[in-house]
């Protein structure tokens, strides 16, 4: 284990309210979900669909923080975290998208908003974290023009229900990854691989974006509104010339298709040329609405090649042989961190909090002696965080960071194979053992926040 960095060094680089979290969805944690008058969405679907989750299984259970959440903030509260990041499940409020209310889950809500807040951790609540109401993919999704009016509508009761405690609100979570995994390239919900279909999604979700920072900022006074946004360096697989115009494909589509509409006005050269025939006047105002901050998930870079089977033609490539991943499974390239938080500094001019970074690992499991010793996500966090200290030492403005994520749970299309908590969850008993990343995790916190706070 690293030696962690002084106080003094410390109070050089980070600032004195930076935010320390953990994330979660509420698809990944929640579980129940037949119960409490939840509809179902199209991940519920998704996993009942033959080879739609690697390993067969489903998020009926997952954490079952729906019951358990009250001893998932006291862990949270044990290893000191200023912020708590987690995912309203629309069709647990909304159980068909769209029209009658579901008391019982506001309910849910209102009660985890009182237990982190009286455990003296911030919520941060994101909207849309991929688990849309199936009675809304019924009519089209994210396809459809109208579901940005219906986000708009789920918007405005979130906000009138929870902002009188809630100040922290993120949009969507990964914008890309799920239009693109969803309706380009068959790996997540709702699996459809159009062309045309993904590029309505990609508009229409911009369009929701906007309408959500609009509502939001008339219904929660004092807001402080976010999105989040998936970015990583796209490398073409082998530095081949063949495989260059497939990356920069990619990386439109992957770093920049939205963020660049949201905050600068426009789409990246080859998608605005696509996407021209679903764009009406006015639109690309109503997509670019003021925000307060940008919210980075961040892993590991994306090496692309050419693929003439894919909608868009490309596909993920190789990894170079003998690239370093420290035993974590997928190469690790920390200066490209450093490097993402300065030029996002620099292009988009918010303030950035990362609100996803960590890394996942099949054989996370207790020893004889209960403990589980996962080194390689220590090792991981260490020199992901010295990437960090040295963006906001080249004058990256990074507000907070959060680890993705606070436990082990359903990990989409992965299904349970992949672990990222630093807490280890059983998944027959569901028991919580926090590992040695979580005592990291609480270290590093410790040895990071100013004394007077």
């Amino acid at each position: 284990m690293a030696t962690l960095p002084g106080k003094e060094a410390a109070a050089q680089v980070f600032p004195a309210d930076f935010v320390w979290g953990v994330s979660t969805s509420a698809y990944q944690i929640e579980g129940a979900v037949a119960e409490g008058g939840r509809g179902p969405s199209i991940w519920d679907r998704r996993c009942r669909t033959k080879g739609g989750v690697g390993d067969g299984s489903n998020g009926d259970v997952a954490c079952d923080h729906y019951h358990r959440f009250g001893e998932d903030i006291a862990l949270m509260r044990d290893i000191g975290v200023d912020a708590y990041r987690f995912s309203v499940a629309w069709p647990r409020v909304l159980p068909r998208g769209r029209g009658a209310v579901n008391q019982v889950g506001l309910d849910f809500y209102d009660r985890l908003i009182d237990g982190v807040l009286e455990a003296g951790i911030t919520p941060w609540l994101t909207l849309y974290h991929w688990d849309l109401p199936q009675a809304l993919d019924d009519l089209g999704g994210w396809t459809n023009r109208d579901c940005a009016g219906w986000y708009a509508d789920y918007a405005a009761l979130v906000a009138r229900r929870f902002g009188d405690r809630v100040k922290r609100f993120a949009t969507f979570n990964e914008f890309s990854v799920f239009t693109l995994f969803g309706y380009a390239i068959d790996w997540a919900a709702p699996g459809v691989t159009d062309r045309m279909a993904h590029l309505k999604a990609i508009h229409h979700v911009n369009l929701a974006h906007g309408f959500g920072v609009d509502v939001l900022r008339s219904l929660v006074p004092g807001a402080s509104i976010g999105a989040i946004h998936n970015r990583q360096i796209v490398l073409p697989e082998g530095g081949r010339e063949e495989n260059m115009a497939a990356a920069a494909l990619l990386d439109e589509h992957w770093n920049r298709a939205f963020p660049d509409p949201q905050l600068l006005g426009y789409y990246p050269p080859q998608i605005a040329e696509a996407i021209e025939p679903f764009v009406v006047a006015g639109d690309m105002a109503r997509i670019c609405r003021p925000v307060d901050w940008f919210g980075l998930n961040h892993y590991g870079p994306i090496f692309a090649k050419a693929d003439a089977t894919q909608v868009w033609g490309f596909g993920w490539g190789e990894t170079p042989a003998g690239t370093p991943d420290y035993g974590v499974g997928w190469p690790i390239f920390p200066d490209a961190f450093r490097d993402e938080l300065i030029g996002l500094t620099k292009r988009y001019g918010v303030p950035i909090y990362v609100t996803e970074n960590g890394c996942g690992g099949d054989r996370d499991k207790p020893d004889a002696d209960g403990r589980v010793i996962d080194t390689h996500r220590i090792k991981y966090l260490e020199v992901y965080h010295r990437a960090l200290r040295e963006a906001l030492a080249g004058g990256a403005d990074v507000r907070g960071y959060f680890v993705w994520s606070l436990l082990d749970n359903f990990e989409w299309g992965a299904g349970y194979g992949q672990r990222f908590g630093l807490i280890h969850v059983d998944f027959e008993t569901l028991k919580r053992t926090p590992k040695a990343s979580a005592a990291w995790y609480r270290d590093l916190i410790v040895n990071l926040r100013p004394l007077e706070k």
